[in-house]
């Protein structure tokens, strides 16, 4: 090797060294916090039968630590309702794990993390979805917020995101025809892991201004009797670009050893924001949607079972954001069901914010 040759080895050794030392003293470990919140004013008309309610849905505390530029800790806690009294109100660690993000096209996650299905599930702050409140489709079919103790592995890949869930699964005694799997739940308390849960999630985003995707959910869930094993399926879009915002998703969920035999529903929300052609700095966006669920859509018995909890409902609204974490929406609802014409109508107001 000539002495040329030598010296510009030397130099991009020296180089990549200072680059690194660099790089390694640029980071400091530090400690981070943020949060969510929302009050609500709901009014209800169920066949003449009014009811007026002003709720502080939730307050959410986000507390996170970054160990170094691959180890970090997050967490959610979350106070439902104001306060916790005699079965009243809900206390909740929704989110508490460590993470190690070893490259862009994987890292690991431990502790209490979400289930990676649909779209609110894993992003259900008050500036992230239309209507005061969450849509029904993410309460009785994806049981919106669904948590619990397990393991992940995520990463992002040429335009894919995909994580997959390893984690507790649900309580088949507590599926019911009026809630689905949502009772089912274990919330990571002293959870029974005797059937772990299987959760697939891939979404695609290289196009601009769209997400597209869905995800795969499976549990032989525990049963005092028998085991009741289900398969979630849901389809998702969201779709932003020159003030129009597109939103849809479908999902499916079938049982096995048991009465309920499959739930399943949809929503699907149109939104334009004016602001560029008012020529202001809020965002101004009315929205409309239609949505219908119906968590008995197949049962043993079938008849007027599988009708009783077969929903339609539409809705108009409105959602101003004077900045991109303050939201300010209103609402106007009809829902009925597939058994019976009476509709009840629902009115409701909303402040939300983060940050």
């Amino acid at each position: 090797m000539n002495i040329h040759k030598l010296n510009i080895l030397i130099l991009i050794l020296a180089i990549s060294f200072v680059d690194s030392k660099a790089q390694f003293d640029f980071f400091e470990s530090k400690a981070t916090i943020g949060g969510y919140g929302e009050m609500h004013y709901n009014y209800k008309n169920d066949n003449g039968i009014t009811k007026n309610t002003l709720d502080f849905h939730r307050f959410v505390v986000f507390v996170g630590y970054s160990f170094s530029e691959k180890w970090s800790f997050k967490s959610e806690i979350e106070i439902e309702h104001n306060y916790v009294s005699d079965g009243e109100g809900e206390l909740s660690l929704e989110q508490a794990y460590l993470d190690y993000r070893f490259r862009d096209y994987l890292g690991f996650q431990a502790g209490v993390i979400l289930v990676s299905a649909g779209l609110i599930n894993e992003n259900h702050e008050p500036t992230q979805f239309f209507g005061v409140e969450r849509p029904n489709y993410a309460k009785y079919i994806i049981p919106t917020t669904w948590f619990g103790n397990g393991f992940a592995m995520y990463g992002n890949y040429s335009g894919f995101e995909y994580k997959f869930n390893f984690m507790e699964g649900l309580l088949g005694d507590k599926f019911s025809l009026n809630n689905a799997i949502r009772n089912g739940r274990q919330k990571g308390f002293e959870s029974d892991a005797s059937a772990m849960l299987y959760n697939l999630r891939i979404d695609y985003t290289d196009i601009l201004g769209l997400k597209i995707g869905g995800s795969a959910t499976y549990n032989n869930s525990i049963s005092d009797s028998l085991s009741i094993p289900f398969t979630l399926l849901e389809f998702h879009a969201d779709y932003r670009q020159n003030g129009l915002i597109l939103v849809g998703e479908y999902g499916n969920i079938n049982y096995s050893n048991n009465q309920l035999m499959n739930s399943n529903g949809f929503y699907f929300d149109f939104g334009y924001d004016f602001s560029k052609l008012l020529n202001v700095d809020w965002k101004i966006i009315p929205f409309g949607r239609y949505s219908r669920y119906n968590t008995a859509s197949e049962t043993e018995n079938g008849g007027d079972e599988e009708k009783m909890f077969d929903y339609s409902e539409w809705m108009f609204g409105i959602s101003i954001l004077p900045i991109e974490s303050i939201a300010l929406k209103a609402d106007y609802s009809q829902n009925k069901t597939e058994i019976s014409s009476t509709k009840t109508e629902f009115v409701n107001l909303g402040i939300g914010y983060r940050f």
